[in-house]
C-alpha cells in the first residue's frame, strides 16, 4: 500500500513530534560531523563571564576529533555552573576543520527575590535575598539573606551570607562559605536558639573525580558555649550534572569531631556516609541514596537528630518526640521528566524551567542505643511534582503518606532532598 503525500506528511510529522518529545533529536549533527578535526573554537553570549570559566568545563579541543557525546557531557556540566538559561553549539567546516562556536545565554546576574526555605525547625522561613550569582565573571556567587518564620511571624529570624564557587584562585578546590545568625524558639528542641554559625569547607579535587574534604566550622549557643568542629573525608563525585543528574554515583565519607577539649560543650565524633546513584531510561530517571549518621560521645539536646517533614520522611510532620543520636535514611524515588528544562525570558531576564513527575518510599532508622532494632525505623510513600528553577535548583511539591504518620501529609520544600537532608534544621 501506498501512502499519499499528505498521509505521509502527517505520518513523519507525528514521528517527529514523539522524537522530539522523547528527548530524541537530530539536530546538529549534519553540521557536526564525529570525528571531524576541531579548528577554532569561540564563545558567543558572554557578556560577563571569563571565558576561562568555560573552559575549563569543555572536553572537545583544537586539534582533536569533534565528540557529539563529549559535547553533551559539555552541556550538562555548564548547565551544572547555573550561569546560564541556555548552552548550544554551532559548527562550520573551514577545509577539513570543524570550527566550533559555543553560544550562551546568561542567566540574570543580581536576583533580589524573596528569600525562602523550610527546615524542620522552623517551618517555612520567608525573607528577602539579594544574590550576585556570578561576581567578577568568575563564577563566584555571593548571596545575603534575611529571613522569619511565618507562623508565627517574626517569632524565628535568621540572617545568613553565603558564598561559594567551583573553583579558588584558579586551582580545582571547591570552596564554600557560610554564616548564620539566628535568634528563634527551637520547637523541636524546646529552647530559644540564640547562635552564631560559621562554616568553610574546602574540597579539593583529586584525580578520577575524587575530592578531599577539609571542612572547619565554630558555632556559638548563647547560655551554653562555644561548639568548634573539624570535618575530613573523601567523595566521589561522577554524576552527569549536579544540579539535575540523570545517571551516575556520588559517594562521601567524613569524619567530624566535635568539641576540641575534654571539658567543650559537646565532645563526640560524627561519622557520615552518603551514597546516591542514579540511572535513566529516556525520561525515567531512577534515584536510589542513603544517608548514615553515627555520633558516639557527648552531645547536647541541641544538635539531636530530628525526622519528620519534606527533608526526612515526607509521610510525618516534623515532631519533637521524634530524635535521636544516629540515624540511618534510605530513599528510592522514580522521576519522570515531563517538561525538560528549557529557557525563557520576562522584562529581559533570562531564565530556565522544567517540570517533573516523582513517586517514591523512604525509610529510615533513628536511635540512641549502640544498634537500632525495628523499634527505632519508620516508613513513608510520597508522589508529587519537582519544578526545576535557577538558584534553587527545585521546587518541591510532594504528598507522603504512613500508616504511623496520621495521614496524607502535603510537603513543600527547597533543593533535592538529598542536598537539604544534610542541613535540614539550620
Amino acid at each position: 500500500m501506498i501512502l499519499k503525500n499528505s498521509h505521509w506528511r502527517l505520518a513523519r510529522g507525528v514521528l517527529a513530534g514523539f522524537l522530539l518529545w522523547s528527548g530524541v533529536s537530530f539536530a546538529g549533527v549534519a553540521e557536526c560531523p564525529e570525528g571531524r578535526i576541531v579548528g577554532n573554537i569561540r564563545y558567543a553570549g558572554l557578556q560577563r563571564t571569563k571565558p576561562h570559566v568555560v573552559e575549563r568545563e569543555l572536553l572537545n579541543a583544537s586539534g582533536k576529533p569533534f565528540s557529539a557525546e563529549s559535547f553533551q557531557n559539555e552541556k550538562l556540566r555548564l548547565e551544572s555552573l547555573d550561569l546560564f538559561s541556555e548552552v548550544s553549539l554551532v559548527c562550520s567546516s573551514q577545509g577539513d576543520r570543524l570550527d566550533l562556536e559555543y553560544r550562551f545565554t546568561e542567566l540574570l546576574q543580581w536576583i533580589p527575590a524573596p528569600a525562602g526555605k523550610k527546615t524542620d525547625q522552623d517551618g517555612w522561613m520567608l525573607g528577602l535575598a539579594l544574590a550576585n550569582l556570578n561576581v567578577g565573571g568568575e563564577d563566584v556567587r555571593v548571596e545575603g539573606q534575611f529571613r522569619t518564620s511565618v507562623d508565627p511571624i517574626f517569632d524565628s529570624k535568621e540572617y545568613a551570607l553565603y558564598a561559594s564557587s567551583p573553583w579558588l584562585f584558579g586551582l580545582p578546590v571547591a570552596w564554600d562559605f557560610e554564616f548564620l545568625r539566628t535568634d528563634s524558639w527551637d520547637d523541636l528542641r524546646h529552647f530559644y536558639d540564640r547562635s552564631w554559625y560559621a562554616h568553610l569547607e574546602l574540597d579539593a579535587r583529586l584525580p578520577n573525580d575524587f575530592y578531599v574534604i577539609w571542612a572547619p566550622s565554630y558555632r556559638y549557643v548563647q547560655n551554653y558555649g562555644a561548639v568548634p568542629d573539624l570535618g575530613v573525608g573523601l567523595l566521589m563525585d561522577k554524576r552527569d550534572s549536579r544540579l539535575d543528574p540523570h545517571h551516575g554515583a556520588y559517594e562521601e565519607w567524613r569524619v567530624t569531631r566535635y568539641g576540641v577539649f575534654h571539658d567543650d560543650v559537646e565532645n563526640y565524633v560524627e561519622y557520615l556516609w552518603d551514597n546516591r546513584f542514579y540511572v535513566h531510561f529516556g525520561r525515567f530517571v531512577t534515584g536510589v541514596s542513603s544517608l548514615v549518621r553515627y555520633r558516639p560521645g557527648t552531645q547536647m539536646f541541641f544538635d539531636r537528630l530530628h525526622q519528620g517533614g519534606v527533608n526526612t520522611l515526607r509521610g510525618f510532620d516534623p515532631d519533637s518526640a521524634i530524635h535521636g543520636r544516629h540515624e540511618a535514611i534510605w530513599n528510592v524515588e522514580e522521576r519522570f521528566d515531563l517538561l525538560r528544562r528549557r529557557p525563557f525570558s520576562i522584562l529581559g531576564a533570562n531564565l530556565f524551567w522544567g517540570v517533573q513527575l516523582v513517586a517514591g518510599v523512604e525509610g529510615s532508622f533513628l536511635w540512641d542505643t549502640r544498634t537500632p532494632d525495628w523499634g527505632d525505623y519508620r516508613q513513608s510513600i510520597y508522589g508529587g511534582v519537582h519544578l526545576l528553577i535557577p538558584a534553587l535548583e527545585r521546587l518541591r511539591i510532594e504528598a507522603g503518606y504512613s500508616p504511623d504518620g496520621g495521614g496524607i501529609k502535603i510537603a513543600i520544600g527547597l533543593y533535592d532532598k538529598n542536598v537539604a537532608l544534610r542541613w535540614r534544621s539550620r
